[in-house]
């Protein structure tokens, strides 16, 4: 596995081990998860006149939500994704293009989430960016897209037509307990950028 997914995964799965080693009183207290989501959860009322934590909270948030999760089974099955994918887009697109894309998947699962939600209710989790991959990954295998080769109706119509529908599944199975938003943004992140990627 290329040593950035190593990165990556370390980097989510670290705080994730931490807090649930302090849920369970092996270390810590349980304050320790509350107060990460506190300070690294993306909260939509920071933009709406909330107070942060500290001065630069309300930009941080717009990356660092994509490093907590809400438990072992979030982080499990986004992890899974990540290498699952990485692996793929990282042999197409190089590491450092695969981190500058990551990362613009995360700012625009943020903005969607800024944009379109109503919940007061903080926001983690790195499938927004993940999304993102999967859609890109689809455009890509779809017909060999490259920057010189502009993409079709049909190939844009048939990725976001799955795309919905994963997300709909990931709605239905998590209860509605999930940031769609965040989701749609990421997708829409990747379907645009893709192609300008492909080869970069």
């Amino acid at each position: 596995m290329p040593a950035i997914l190593w990165i990556m995964v370390l980097a989510c799965t670290v705080p994730e081990a931490l807090l649930i080693g302090a849920d369970l009183g092996a270390w810590g207290t349980i304050r320790w998860r509350p107060d990460s989501y506190a300070y690294g959860a993306f909260w939509a009322g920071l933009l709406h006149g909330w107070l942060p934590n500290y001065p630069l909270q309300p930009y941080v948030m717009f990356v660092s939500y994509a490093f907590l999760h809400a438990g072992l089974w979030h982080l499990v099955v986004n992890m899974i994704v990540l290498v699952s994918l990485g692996r793929h887009i990282i042999g197409q697109i190089g590491a450092w293009w695969f981190i500058v894309f990551y990362m613009l998947c995360v700012l625009g699962g943020a903005l969607a989430f800024a944009a379109l939600t109503n919940t007061l209710q903080p926001m983690v989790g790195a499938s927004g960016a993940l999304f993102g991959l999967v859609a890109a990954a689809l455009i890509w295998n779809r017909r060999g897209v490259s920057p010189h080769h502009p993409l079709s109706f049909s190939t844009i119509a048939w990725a976001t037509a799955l795309m919905i529908v994963l997300n709909l599944g990931s709605y239905l199975l998590a209860s509605g307990h999930l940031a769609w938003e965040t989701h749609l943004g990421g997708t829409i992140v990747g379907l645009t950028l893709a192609p300008f990627f492909r080869n970069s």
